[in-house]
């Protein structure tokens, strides 16, 4: 009887501790779940302190290829600009020489081909040249009404005389006047183209 008392005594005592224990660990676990959900909660690294990258020391830098260097075409050359262009130097403008007038008239020859153009039916003079005499040729004048196509025309104080264009080698640079004397009264022709002229003085040879 006394062991089965003291058996039952021990059993009890066991229960008790335990329920006491069960006790202990509850409110020691609600302690310490209550401790760490008061602390920040760290995230775990991305990557570990073994495999973070060291930066490369004296690394070239990186050229990173332009739409012309990816181009297949090769590359055209650099062509130097051109330097402006020198300003030409004005060359000097040649002078203009008075040509030789064709025919040129003394104030005699004018006062006496006034008085012949004066007349009641108004006519032009022509002077001509043709194959007459002995040296070959010979001055010729008419009256006119129009001058030809090519004729040249010469005025000098209000009278006006036409030339016959044939005429002009042997015509260029004479004067024209008029002389009187008592066997004769006529135009001659001072000129200069003439180089030979018979005796007489009708007909001449232009050089």
């Amino acid at each position: 009887m006394m062991l089965s008392s003291l058996g039952r005594s021990c059993s009890a005592h066991n229960v008790v501790h335990s329920i006491r224990a069960s006790a202990i660990y509850s409110t020691h676990r609600r302690a310490m779940m209550s401790a760490l959900s008061s602390q920040p909660q760290r995230l775990p690294e991305a990557h570990s302190s073994s495999n973070t990258k060291q930066p490369l020391k004296d690394s070239p830098p990186v050229v990173v290829p332009t739409a012309k260097s990816l181009s297949s075409e090769p590359a055209s050359p650099q062509v130097a600009a051109r330097p402006p262009p020198v300003p030409k130097a004005e060359r000097p403008r040649p002078t203009i020489r008075s040509t030789k007038a064709v025919l040129s008239m003394t104030p005699t020859a004018i006062q006496r081909l006034r008085g012949l153009l004066n007349s009641p039916t108004p006519h032009l003079i022509r002077i001509s040249v043709r194959n007459k005499g002995c040296a070959g040729l010979s001055y010729h004048l008419d009256y006119v009404e129009r001058p030809e196509k090519f004729d040249e025309v010469v005025q000098q104080d209000g009278v006006k005389v036409l030339i016959d264009s044939k005429a002009l080698f042997s015509i260029i640079g004479s004067e024209m006047d008029w002389k009187e004397d008592a066997l004769s009264s006529k135009f001659v022709f001072n000129n200069p183209n003439i180089k030979d002229a018979c005796g007489c003085g009708e007909s001449f040879t232009v050089a």
